[in-house]
């Protein structure tokens, strides 16, 4: 096991990753992206993930949500191996136990903020007032009550993110999953974004798993891990 699986005490592991191999296949070449991962995130905890580009930070994030499968190894969501499900109940699990926010925001355009937040509900099969209910708390709670019936084109590069951060957290996920959260935004954006994450984690303890390449950020964040030559180590 690498030394950035630590122990946990006995808090509840909502991340539990066993020598996680993941290669591929470039014509008669073997690709290694990292080997031998493992990994652990405690329910509550922030752990942020730095490395260069093309270290495999995203590709592991994919892993970790169910989106791709390790070459070898094991990965257990909320006491759950993903990669044991079928592909239906895959998708059901991510939607009900992790949330996901990219760089870019990825909210459809012709729907108001609160119908953008109100979708994973929708896909849980929820009525349309229940998700509506939910999607209106969750917004509040990043500021955004003001804002509910204004479509995309219509808010800030910060308010688009933190709509995609309320529909990360609509259906109160275990765990949520942001891949470089804050770099399509200004210094001043990103930090209010950060400080978002940070309050959202202690009022909600969800854990957040945060690839960045700010390493200001991640040291503000919490425990950092960095993704070098297909190591998952400690962040000095």
């Amino acid at each position: 096991m690498s030394n950035a699986a630590q122990t946990q005490g006995e808090q509840a592991l909502v991340i539990d990753c066993r020598e996680i191999t993941r290669t591929y296949r470039q014509g008669p070449t073997e690709l290694t992206i990292f080997s031998d991962i493992s990994l652990e995130v405690a329910a509550g905890e922030t752990v942020a993930i730095v490395g260069s580009s093309g270290a495999g930070k995203t590709t592991l994030l994919n892993l970790l949500g169910g989106l791709d499968k390790p070459t070898s190894g094991h990965i257990s969501i909320c006491g759950v191996d993903i990669h044991a499900l079928r592909e239906k109940g895959r998708a059901g699990f991510r939607n009900r136990q992790l949330g996901f926010v990219y760089q870019f925001h990825h909210l459809l355009p012709e729907f108001t903020a609160l119908e953008n937040v109100m979708m994973p509900c929708a896909l849980a099969g929820e009525s349309m007032r229940s998700a509506r209910q939910k999607a209106k708390d969750i917004l509040g709670k990043v500021r955004l009550g003001e804002r509910l019936s204004h479509k995309p084109g219509e808010l800030s590069g910060g308010e688009r993110q933190r709509v995609a951060i309320a529909r990360a957290l609509v259906n109160a996920p275990q765990c949520v999953l942001m891949d470089e959260p804050t770099g399509n935004l200004d210094e001043h954006t990103g930090r209010e974004v950060q400080a978002l994450i940070e309050s959202l984690r202690d009022q909600l303890g969800i854990s957040f798993v945060v690839v960045t390449h700010d390493m200001g950020m991640a040291q503000r964040l919490g425990r950092v891990l960095r993704l070098e030559e297909g190591r998952l180590v400690e962040a000095s």
